[in-house]
C-alpha cells in the first residue's frame, strides 16, 4: 500500500533550500501593486514619481492565479510565511480574492499584509474573513504637518488611525505600526507615538532610515540609530529586552516594565541582520529578488507565461536561492563606494 503525496511540512529536510551562507528560505513577500497613493520621500519621492511616471500596465502585473501558483511552488522549498505588499496593496482590485487563495495553500502558516492604512477601514473585516492573519501599518508621525511631509501630502493621520481601529475590531492581530525615523524630520514624533499606542496591544516598530533604491537622497547623518531611540524611550518608560519570536526575526523586541505592551526596533544600518535573513521578494511583474537592496531579480513571469512546468519554475527558484550571496547591510560602506543602482522599494515592497 503506498502513502499519499507528502505535504510541504512532511518533505525531507534535504529538500529545504539553503543559500551559500546556509540561510533557509522561509518568507516570501509578494508585491501585488507598484502604484501607491502616498509619495513618501524615503520610498517614492514626488519629484521622481510624478503624474507622468510610467507604472506597470495591468497586463504586465502577475495575475492572482500566477501569484498563487508561484507561492505554492515555494512551500516545498521551505516557505511558511507570506506577506502581501506594494506599493499600496489595497489599490489592487479584488485583493480579498487573492488573500483567500493564499491562505488555503497547504503548508502556509501565516499570511500578513503591509499597508499605509488609508484604505484599511473599509477592507479590514473582509480581509479577516478571507483568512488574513495580521496587518502592519506604516505611520511615521501623529503630527499632521510632519505626517504630510512624510507621506508627500497624501492621506491623513485620522484615516490611518481609523484603519488601525477597524483592523483591531476585525480581530487582525497582532497589529504592528512601522515608523521610519529620519533625523530632523520625524525624530520628534517617537515619544508621542509610543505614548499613543502603549497599552493598546498595537506594537510600534521604529525602523532606521535605509538607503533603499536610488532616489531617496539617503545620508548617513539622517539615520537615528536604534540604540539612541531605546535610550530615549527607556528614560521615559523603562524597558526590558524580550527574546525573538523566531530565528530570523528582524525586529529587536523590548517590553515595557509596567506591562503596557512592547515595541520593536529594526536596525538594518547600525546592527545589520543579514546573517539570518530568510526572505525572498516577488515583484508585481514577476521578478524574484533575494535582497531588499538587490540590483536585479530573476524573471519568473516570462517562463511562466511561456508554458514552463512546475518543475521548471521550481528549478529556477532553487537555482536563484542556492546561489544567493547577499549581505548588503553588512557590506554597506564598501558597496556604496562601488556605486551601482538598486531596485526601488515601491517595486518589491519593504
Amino acid at each position: 500500500m503506498t502513502s499519499g503525496p507528502k505535504t510541504a511540512t512532511q518533505l525531507p529536510s534535504t529538500q529545504r533550500l539553503r543559500d551559500t551562507l546556509g540561510r533557509p528560505l522561509r518568507d516570501l513577500r509578494i508585491s501585488v501593486m507598484d502604484r501607491c497613493n502616498f509619495r513618501c520621500p524615503y520610498c517614492m519621492p514626488a519629484d521622481t514619481f510624478h503624474d507622468g511616471y510610467r507604472f506597470l500596465k495591468s497586463a504586465e502585473r502577475l495575475s492572482f492565479e500566477e501569484i498563487v501558483r508561484l507561492a505554492r511552488l515555494t512551500v516545498p522549498l521551505g516557505v511558511r510565511k507570506l506577506r502581501i505588499t506594494g506599493g499600496e496593496p489595497l489599490l489592487r482590485p479584488n485583493l480579498i480574492d487573492l488573500v483567500g487563495d493564499l491562505t488555503t495553500i497547504p503548508g502556509i502558516e501565516d499570511v500578513a499584509l503591509t499597508t499605509n492604512g488609508v484604505l484599511l477601514a473599509r477592507r479590514a473585516a473582509e480581509l479577516k474573513a478571507a483568512g488574513l492573519s495580521r496587518v502592519t501599518i506604516s505611520l511615521d508621525s501623529l503630527d499632521p504637518a510632519v505626517f504630510a511631509k512624510m507621506s508627500g501630502g497624501f492621506g491623513g493621520v485620522d484615516e490611518v488611525l481609523d484603519g488601525i481601529e477597524h483592523a483591531r475590531r476585525a480581530g487582525l492581530a497582532p497589529i504592528k505600526v512601522n515608523t521610519v525615523v529620519q533625523r530632523g524630520l520625524n525624530d520628534g514624533s517617537v515619544l508621542p507615538l509610543v505614548e499613543h499606542f502603549r497599552g493598546t496591544r498595537v506594537i510600534v516598530r521604529f525602523i532606521e532610515y535605509m538607503d533603499v533604491g536610488n532616489r531617496n537622497h539617503w545620508q548617513q547623518g539622517l539615520v537615528v540609530p536604534s540604540a539612541e531611540l531605546v535610550a530615549q524611550i527607556n528614560a521615559r518608560w523603562p524597558l526590558r529586552p524580550v527574546s525573538a519570536n523566531y530565528r530570523g526575526e528582524v525586529a529587536e523586541r523590548y517590553a515595557f516594565e509596567d506591562g503596557q505592551g512592547e515595541i520593536g526596533f529594526i536596525s538594518s544600518v547600525s546592527q545589520p541582520f543579514c546573517g539570518s535573513c530568510s526572505r525572498a521578494r516577488l515583484s508585481s511583474d514577476g521578478s524574484l529578488f533575494t535582497c531588499l537592496f538587490a540590483n536585479q531579480g530573476a524573471d519568473l513571469r516570462g517562463p511562466l507565461r511561456a508554458g514552463a512546468s512546475d518543475a521548471e519554475l521550481t528549478a529556477l527558484i532553487q537555482a536563484l536561492w542556492t546561489h544567493r550571496i547577499d549581505r548588503y547591510s553588512e557590506l554597506r560602506a564598501e558597496l556604496r563606494q562601488r556605486g551601482g543602482s538598486k531596485v526601488e522599494m515601491y517595486y518589491i515592497g519593504g
